[in-house]
């Protein structure tokens, strides 16, 4: 009898959050590099917050690897450029133009073509 939810549950859940955690690591570097102009500055709180989200998702991603083949897993890298892009409109006032936000679509169909092809 297994305990827990099913496999595929688990590493999708470890590809999501390893992609969330990258997306939120750019906006991190984002926010702690803006203004900044002396190497020095580039030593703060929001930089090294982003760093450290950065390692969480390389850790996240390494461990979805060894159990998934990494045509699986890959894909999900795309979604780490959406949540940017949707971040950076939301949270720092970036305006796509419509041409952008058509690209982020077509890479979500994209994305789903290939894991519903799973």
């Amino acid at each position: 009898m297994s305990v827990g939810p099913p496999i595929w549950l688990r590493l999708y859940g470890m590809l999501l959050a390893s992609t969330v955690f990258a997306a939120a690591g750019q906006i991190l570097f984002k926010v702690g590099a803006a203004g900044r102009t002396s190497l020095r500055e580039f030593f703060n709180f929001q930089i090294a917050g982003g760093g450290a989200l950065y390692f969480l998702s390389a850790v996240l991603w390494i461990a979805a690897l060894s159990k998934a083949p990494l045509s699986v897993a890959y894909p999900f890298t795309a979604l780490t450029f959406v949540l940017v892009y949707l971040a950076s409109a939301l949270l720092l006032g970036d305006r796509p133009p419509a041409g952008a936000i058509a690209g982020v679509a077509l890479v979500l169909a994209g994305l789903g073509l290939i894991l519903r092809s799973r």
